[in-house]
Formats: C-alpha cells, sequence, structure tokens
C-alpha cells in the first residue's frame, strides 16, 4: 500500500493502533477486580498511547513507559496483564534506536525492575525464581529484538548499496554516452572538413575550367552543390545528437583501437574531378583525399576508415580466431561519407563482442543488404567459440555507440541472444531521401 497517515504507511499505523488496543484492554477489562482499580487501568491505558510512538520515538516511549511501570511497583500493585507493553517498548527500543547504547541501558533497566516486580509478585515460591523467570522472558526479548535489529541494518545497508551502485551506473552511462558522443562529433567533424575540401578544390577547379571547358565545369559546380547539401545534411544529424539529452542503457563493451588505415593523396596538379562522389582523385593512385587537420585520434596517418575496407577489417578478425563468413546483397552505392563510417564502426563492434563473449572459434555471419532506402547490416555468432580467456570487464557501453550512431540517421538497432545459441545484432539505416536533400538546398 501507499497510503499514508502522518507521514507514516497505513499497515505500520493499522498495526500500532491493534497493539496498542490490545495493551488498552489488557488494562481496563480486569479494572474492577485488579489492584488499585480504575486509576491502575489508567496506567495501562497511558502505556498504550505511548506505544503509537514506539517507531518514530522508541527512546522517549521506553522512559515513559519505564516511568509508569515504576509509578505501579510505587504504589504497590503486582504486574498487570498491561505491563506487557513494558516488554513491547523494550522491543521497540533495541529495534529501532538510532544507537544500540540505548538498547543495552533499556535491558539494564528492565533488569532492575524485574527485581521490583519480583518481590511483589505474590508466589508460594522464593522471589528470586519468580525474579529468574521474568528475567528469562525480559532477556529474550531483548535477543530477539537484537537479532531483528541486525537483519533489518543489514537490509538497508543492502538497498543503500543497490542505490549507490544505481547511481553509479547512471553516472557512468551518461559518462559513456557524452564521450561516445564526442568521438562521433569528431569523426563527423572530418566528414564535414572533408567536405568543404572537396568544394572549395571543384570551385577552383571550376573557376580555371569555365572558359576552357564549360562542360567540365558545369560538373564541378554540380559537385559543389551536391557536397554541400550532403555535408549540412551530416552537420544538422550532428547537431540533433548532441541535442539529446537521454542516454540509452549500457551494455557491452568499447570497440579495439586503431582501425585499419585508408589510403590517402595530397592534392597533386591537374587532378580530376570526379562527379559521382564528390572526392578529389588523384590520377596516381585513385586514392580519395582527406583533409590534413580533422581525422579524429586514435585513426592512423589522420585516415577514416570505410564500408570497403571491411574485408580487411574481417581478416584482422579471421586472424584472432573467428571464422567470419561475408555476405553482400543488392546494389552497392555510395554511401555518404558519415554514413560509411557508421556501417564499419557497426561492424567492427559487432565482432569485437563475438571475440570477446563467443571466444575463439565462433562462427561469425556478417550480411550486408543494399536497399533502395535503406543499408541493413546483421551479425550473428552461433556462441561456440572455445568461450572468453579472462571475464569481461563490467561496465562496457558499446551498445551506447552503436546506438548513438544509428539513432544520428533514424535508424533502428535491435542487439540480443538468439534462441539457437549465440548473439545476433541487426541494424538499419536509412539513406539520405532526395526530397530531403532538395529541402537543405533550399
Amino acid at each position: 500500500m501507499n497510503a499514508r497517515i502522518f507521514r507514516r504507511s497505513l499497515p505500520t499505523v493499522v498495526f500500532d493502533v491493534a497493539v496498542a488496543g490490545v495493551v488498552i484492554l489488557l488494562g481496563v477489562a480486569p479494572a474492577a477486580i485488579q489492584p488499585g482499580g480504575w486509576w491502575s487501568a489508567a496506567i495501562g491505558v497511558a502505556m498504550a498511547v505511548a506505544l503509537l510512538f514506539r517507531r518514530v520515538r522508541p527512546v522517549a516511549v521506553t522512559v515513559a513507559v519505564a516511568v509508569l511501570a515504576f509509578v505501579q511497583v510505587a504504589l504497590g500493585w503486582a504486574p498487570m496483564p498491561y505491563d506487557v507493553a513494558v516488554l513491547i517498548a523494550l522491543y521497540s527500543v533495541v529495534k529501532y534506536a538510532d544507537r544500540l547504547r540505548d538498547g543495552v541501558l533499556a535491558g539494564i533497566v528492565a533488569m532492575i525492575g524485574v527485581v521490583f516486580a519480583a518481590v511483589q509478585t505474590p508466589s508460594q515460591v522464593a522471589w528470586y525464581f519468580t525474579a529468574i523467570y521474568f528475567g528469562l522472558v525480559t532477556g529474550a526479548v531483548w535477543l530477539v529484538a537484537l537479532n531483528v535489529r541486525t537483519r533489518r541494518l543489514y537490509v538497508l545497508s543492502l538497498e543503500e548499496r543497490a542505490a549507490t551502485l544505481e547511481r553509479e551506473r547512471e553516472a557512468e552511462a551518461r559518462a559513456a554516452v557524452a564521450e561516445e558522443r564526442t568521438r562521433i562529433a569528431r569523426e563527423l567533424h572530418d566528414v564535414v572538413a572533408h567536405s568543404m575540401a572537396v568544394m572549395i578544390v571543384q570551385a577552383d577547379g571550376a573557376r580555371y575550367m569555365i572558359d576552357q571547358s564549360p562542360e567540365t565545369a558545369r560538373n564541378a559546380v554540380k559537385v559543389v552543390a551536391d557536397t554541400g547539401r550532403q555535408a549540412l545534411e551530416d552537420m544538422r544529424r550532428l547537431v540533433g545528437v548532441l541535442r539529446d539529452p537521454s542516454p540509452p542503457d549500457p551494455a557491452a563493451d568499447r570497440w579495439p583501437g586503431p582501425a585499419p588505415a585508408r589510403a590517402t593523396a595530397g592534392p597533386a596538379e591537374g587532378a580530376q574531378l570526379d562527379p559521382a562522389d564528390g572526392a578529389q582523385l588523384d590520377p596516381a593512385d585513385g586514392a580519395q583525399l582527406d583533409p590534413a587537420d580533422g581525422a579524429p585520434p586514435g585513426e592512423p596517418g589522420h585516415r577514416r576508415p570505410a564500408v570497403a575496407e571491411l574485408p580487411a577489417l574481417l581478416d584482422r578478425f579471421r586472424a584472432a580466431g573467428l571464422r567470419v563468413g561475408y555476405t553482400v546483397t543488392g546494389a552497392p552505392t555510395p554511401l555518404p561519407t558519415a554514413l560509411d563510417l557508421t556501417v564499419y564502426r557497426l561492424v567492427q563492434e559487432a565482432l569485437t563482442n563475438a571475440l570477446k563473449h563467443a571466444g575463439v572459434g565462433a562462427d561469425v555471419a556478417v550480411t550486408l543488404v543494399h536497399g533502395a532506402d535503406a543499408v541493413e547490416l546483421r551479425v550473428v555468432d552461433d556462441g561456440g567459440g572455445s568461450g572468453p580467456v579472462a571475464p569481461a570487464p563490467p561496465g562496457g557501453h558499446g551498445l551506447i555507440g552503436m546506438r548513438e550512431r544509428v539513432s544520428m540517421y533514424g535508424g533502428s538497432l535491435a542487439a540480443g541472444p538468439r534462441l539457437a545459441g549465440g548473439w545476433q545484432v541487426q541494424a538499419r539505416l536509412p539513406l539520405p531521401s532526395s526530397s530531403a536533400t532538395e529541402v537543405i538546398a533550399a
């Protein structure tokens, strides 16, 4: 129940009222025949009222009940049925008091009261036998309360530890998201810087060729426009990722270090303009140019990996012990640079997790589907490897990075275990629409 009365849960209040009601009944019912009559019953009622606050003020309640009990003893009234309130107060102070010292002091006072009560109890045996009996009962209640207190504090410590771990997990997830977004930002900065470099080269070429070859100049201007649209679209995706404050759930480990290098070439005199993909090509080797300053740290030679280099990546994992199969369906089309990098990173992360968790010897199938409006990726392992050499360190955040990258393109990502064993990762990345490109250009 979530209902609360006086900032206390309803079941707790009902239980305490029932306990107080029982004590009142034990004090009032025999009032006509017990020593002290209704005055004695009044002491029982006062004890019962004090017990209503035994959870929130255990020390004060114990003091009040003890004073009333000593008043009863001082008046020469033998122990009454409502004196069970003394045991309830003793139990409460041991269980709920902030310091166990209060419970120990309450136990000492209770033992002194036991001696006085035994002396005044009419009995055919010696008073110390009665004191031993009362002492055993009081000691048993004190030990039970101590055991319950210990378990209660243990449960509270577990709850606090769980809450602390949950806060730490959320903080680590937020830090991982921030770190991953920083990496994505660096890589997209590389993409945009590359596009700007291409636009400048193409614009300069168009300016020099406008009189000699108008057709070549026209193609170069078209490349400038297409490259600018794509760069603007990539930048809008980047801004959307950085504005989104919600972190995904962490699940896997980070991908490995440096990715395979991509061939580059410096600008050469007489370089040809390639209008198909907006990149400057060097006739010496046909390598795509990269800007000199836009690559993210960790990539050797300031180079970016791409889908065309997936076979080299798969060879690296084959050398590490995975049996990797690679299938490409559909007609491959040139992808935007940022999307090209995203597909590569998804494959890299999925294979890394397969090697870490499935182990050496696992069979992995990588399928890349080129569709008319999207690129689909599927990486499936059978989980039949030799298993990890050592347990994977906790706190990895690989799926966070994968989700961040997929979310930039409004795509979908599904990762989880398979019924037949192993693990699978499926991602769908929509291709930029021509209509969206035209709107951006406007």
